[in-house]
């Protein structure tokens, strides 16, 4: 946020023999965290960095073991930063270890830092999960990887390393990223895609049989 105006700005992610480098428009990084610190005394365009931008939070309020590769986990009373709101009934959001997943928004209410977390009395029963789609069962899944697109995605035209997905397609998973940001390949072309655009297919033989 600049003054009283939202900016977005494209950070490309360029592969330079075995090393990643990150660049913004005519400046070019060997990390993120380099490429914030130079903006913390230059200008973006009105302003440089001063703070980041506060992040929603959620606190957990029971706990959620994760029964799908792309949940989760976490315990009671566990502090989540939110990322996206993709469903409804599942948001993605990141732990304090930094692990990125899917969480069931009835397990979770909003995170007061001015209060403590209000913990639920106890139940004989926790609420099931709501699915959003159908589940798969949990296994090791083995890349490369077969999935169907379950969500459409327009990237920016400006970002080349991103993939554009249209609902129903076939997408070759290739790479199952830490971050949540997932790489594959549809209609001949390579690059990066959420991962709570996909679900893995039950068949992934090579022939289909």
């Amino acid at each position: 946020r600049e003054e009283n105006k939202i900016s977005h700005y494209i950070i490309n992610r360029i592969h330079v023999g075995n090393s990643t480098r990150f660049r913004i428009g005519d400046q070019e990084f060997s990390d993120i965290a380099s490429l914030l610190s130079f903006y913390k005394t230059h200008y973006l365009d009105t302003t440089s960095l001063i703070k980041p931008a506060p992040r929603e939070r959620v606190v957990a309020k029971f706990d959620f073991p994760g029964r799908d590769p792309e949940d989760l986990p976490f315990r009671k009373s566990e502090v989540l930063d939110v990322i996206s709101k993709d469903e409804k009934d599942w948001w993605t959001c990141r732990n304090s270890r930094g692990n990125v997943g899917q969480v069931p928004v009835p397990y979770v209410s909003k995170f007061d830092p001015n209060n403590p977390p209000v913990v639920p009395p106890p139940q004989t029963t926790v609420p099931s999960p709501p699915s959003p789609t159908p589940t798969q069962p949990i296994k090791e899944i083995q890349l490369p990887a077969k999935a169907v697109v379950i969500h459409q995605r327009i990237p920016s035209a400006y970002d080349r390393t991103q993939l554009k997905l249209e609902k129903g397609e076939t997408i070759i998973v290739t790479k199952m990223n830490s971050n949540g940001l997932w790489e594959g390949e549809v209609n001949g072309k390579k690059g990066m895609f959420p991962f709570t655009h996909v679900k893995f297919l039950e068949d992934n033989s090579e022939d289909g049989t």
